[in-house]
C-alpha cells in the first residue's frame, strides 16, 4: 500500500471518529434545569386609553402585561363601581386583556374597574392583586381615600387577604345579599386602602372568607368586622381600623348528626349550649333507654341507643328546658355495626402527672364492671391495694387509685370481661404501661393582676403555645391567680374586659351592630422551667 493510501485511510478514521464523537456529545446534551420558580405576578405595561382618563369615551380598553396571562372567575372577581346594567366583555389576547363596553356610560362619572383576583399568569396562576382602572366620563376623577388596619378581634394579629369593601349607606341593605363593587383586600401587614371614592356616606365592612369566597357575607363559618358608625367621607380618611370576628349564632340547632360504625350517634351544635338536652321524640319509646353524654363545652353530644333496630329515629334540642330544633336519623335495615370496647388513659407519652388518679375512659357507656379484673405490676411485681371506682355521674370514666411512686414502672393488666357496655360487649384484655411522671418536669405559675380600676369585670385566660386556651379565671379582688403544678413550656395570657360578667368572651353581631368584648394579649411568653417557680406581675391598661 502506497504512502499517500496509508495517510488517505488514516484521515478517513479521525474524520469518522470526530463525527461520532460529535454525535454522541448531541445526543447527551441535556434540557436546561431553569432558574428559581416564577413567583411574581404579572405587571401592567400598558393602559389603552391610559390610567385615570378624564373625558373618557372609547368603547375598549386594552391592557398589556409583561407576559402571558389569564382570567379566572371573572363574574365573582371583577366590579365595575358604579355598576353598569350590562357588563363589559373581557377577552384574553396572549398578553392583552380587552375590554369591550356594551353599556352606555353615564355622563360626569368616575368608573372604578377592580380586578380582584381575576388576572394571573398562565404558567405559575401568580395572582395580581387589587388591579383597579380608574376613568372618568368628565372633567374630574373622584379621589378621595379610605384606610386603616385589620386585625383579629381576640389574637389582635394582623390578617392578610382579608376583603374590605364599602356600601353607601342606601345600599346598606345589600349586605349579605349581593357582591360590593367597591372593595380591596389587606396586605401582608393587614393594612388596605381603597381609593378614588367620591364623597358620600359609607359602611366600612371587613370579611375573612373561607377558600373560594364570593365576598358575600354567609353567616357564622367566616369571620366578619364593621365599623360601628358610618364613615362620612369629604376627605382623605385614615386609621379606619377594623377587627374581625366569628359571630355566634342567634339560635341554637344542630348542624350534623351522624351515626357512626358502633352504633354511636354523634350530634354537632352550632355553638355552645347554657343547659342542653336531646330528647327522642320519635319512636318515644327509645328515649327512655338513651345514654347521652354532653361535652364539657356542651357544643356536642354522643348518644347511644341499646338496639338499633329503628328505621327513623327524630331527636329534639333543648336548652333550658326550650325546644329549639329537631333533626331526623335514618339508617337502613342492612346497616350492621362492629362493636369493640375500647380503653384510653389520662397518660402523656406514657407518663402520668404527680397527684393524680389514673382515669380510664371506655369508648361506649359501661352499664357493668368487676374490679377484680384488674390487677397491677409495679416494676414487674404484683402489688395489691389499688382501687377501681366509676366516676360519678359519668358512665364511660373510672379512677384507679394506687400511691404511685416516682421512677417506677407499672403495667395494668385488665382481663377479659372486665367492662360490659349497654350493647352487651364485653371489653378484651388489655395492658396499660406507664410511668409517675418527675415532679421536677412541673413547675408553678403565679401571676399578679393589676387591674385599671375595681369596677371592670376582668378574665385571664392561659393559653399553650398552640393558642389553646387551659384555663379561664376571673381576676379575684387581690389580683392574684396562681397555676400549680403545670408542665414545663411556654404559656401566653390573654385578659378579657367583661363587660357584661358572665365569665366568658362575647363575640360582636352585625345585626346589632355590637362589637365582641375588648381583649388584652399579653406580649411577653411565659417559659416555665422545671422545678420552678415563676411570679409575673401584670398591669392591665384601660380597654380601647
Amino acid at each position: 500500500m502506497s504512502k499517500n493510501q496509508n495517510q488517505y485511510n488514516w484521515l478517513k478514521i479521525l474524520t469518522g471518529s470526530y463525527v461520532l464523537t460529535m454525535l454522541i456529545a448531541c445526543a447527551s446534551v441535556q434540557s436546561p434545569t431553569g432558574g428559581p420558580k416564577d413567583v411574581q405576578p404579572p405587571k401592567v405595561i400598558s393602559e389603552e386609553p391610559k390610567n385615570l382618563t378624564r373625558n373618557f369615551k372609547s368603547k375598549t380598553i386594552e391592557l398589556g402585561f409583561d407576559e402571558l396571562v389569564k382570567l379566572t372567575n371573572t363574574a365573582t372577581e371583577i366590579s365595575i363601581s358604579p355598576a353598569l346594567d350590562v357588563l363589559p366583555t373581557f377577552k384574553i389576547r396572549k398578553n392583552f386583556l380587552d375590554i369591550t363596553f356594551e353599556d352606555t356610560l353615564e355622563k360626569n362619572t368616575t368608573y372604578t374597574i377592580n380586578f380582584g383576583k381575576a388576572v394571573g399568569d398562565v404558567n405559575e396562576n401568580n395572582i395580581l392583586k387589587n388591579y383597579t382602572y380608574v376613568f372618568s366620563t368628565g372633567d374630574k376623577i373622584d379621589s378621595l381615600s379610605i384606610s386603616g388596619k385589620v386585625t383579629s378581634a381576640l389574637t389582635q394579629e394582623s390578617l392578610q387577604d382579608v376583603t374590605v369593601f364599602l356600601l353607601p349607606v342606601r345600599q346598606d341593605t345589600l349586605f349579605g345579599k349581593k357582591r360590593a363593587s367597591i372593595f380591596t383586600s389587606t396586605d401582608s401587614s393587614g393594612n388596605y386602602s381603597i381609593k378614588n371614592l367620591r364623597e358620600d356616606t359609607y359602611r366600612v365592612y371587613a370579611l375573612k372568607e373561607q377558600t373560594g369566597g364570593n365576598r358575600i357575607y354567609n353567616g357564622t363559618n367566616e369571620e366578619i368586622g364593621f365599623v360601628t358608625e358610618p364613615v362620612k367621607l369629604t376627605k382623605d380618611t385614615a386609621n379606619v381600623n377594623i377587627q374581625v370576628f366569628k359571630e355566634v349564632p342567634e339560635r341554637l340547632a344542630f348542624t350534623e348528626r351522624k351515626i357512626e360504625g358502633d352504633g354511636r350517634i354523634t350530634l354537632i351544635l352550632n355553638k355552645p349550649a347554657q343547659d342542653p338536652g336531646v330528647k327522642i321524640t320519635d319512636p318515644v319509646a327509645l328515649d327512655a333507654r338513651k345514654v347521652t353524654e354532653f361535652t364539657a363545652n356542651r357544643d356536642s353530644a354522643l348518644m347511644w341507643i341499646p338496639e338499633m333496630t329503628f328505621d327513623s329515629l327524630q331527636v329534639a334540642l333543648t336548652d333550658t328546658g326550650r325546644n329549639m330544633d329537631t333533626v331526623m336519623l335514618r339508617r337502613n335495615k342492612r346497616d350492621t355495626y362492629t362493636r369493640n370496647i375500647f380503653i384510653t388513659e389520662n397518660t402523656t407519652g406514657g407518663r402520668l402527672k404527680p397527684g393524680t388518679d389514673l382515669m380510664l375512659t371506655t369508648s361506649t357507656p359501661v352499664t357493668s364492671f368487676d374490679a377484680q379484673q384488674f390487677s397491677l405490676l409495679q416494676d414487674s411485681v404484683a402489688v395489691n391495694g389499688i382501687q377501681v371506682t366509676r366516676v360519678n355521674g359519668s358512665t364511660r370514666k373510672f379512677s384507679v387509685k394506687y400511691p404511685w411512686r416516682s421512677e417506677r414502672n407499672y403495667e395494668l393488666n385488665i382481663s377479659e370481661g372486665a367492662f360490659t357496655d349497654l350493647y352487651g360487649t364485653k371489653s378484651k384484655a388489655s395492658v396499660k404501661t406507664f410511668t409517675l411522671d418527675d415532679p421536677e418536669n412541673y413547675g408553678n405559675l403565679t401571676v399578679q393582676v393589676k387591674a385599671p380600676d375595681t369596677t371592670t369585670s376582668i378574665l385571664v385566660q392561659l393559653l399553650n403555645n398552640q393558642d389553646e386556651i387551659l384555663r379561664t379565671d376571673s381576676v379575684p379582688p387581690s389580683g392574684r391567680i396562681q397555676y400549680i403544678s403545670f408542665p414545663v413550656g411556654k404559656y401566653m395570657l390573654r385578659f378579657v374586659y367583661d363587660i357584661n360578667k358572665n365569665g366568658k368572651w362575647d363575640t360582636g353581631s352585625v345585626r346589632e351592630k355590637r362589637q365582641p368584648e375588648k381583649v388584652f394579649n399579653y406580649q411577653k411568653t411565659l417559659a416555665l422551667r422545671p422545678n420552678w417557680d415563676i411570679e409575673e406581675p401584670v398591669t392591665i391598661p384601660p380597654a380601647q
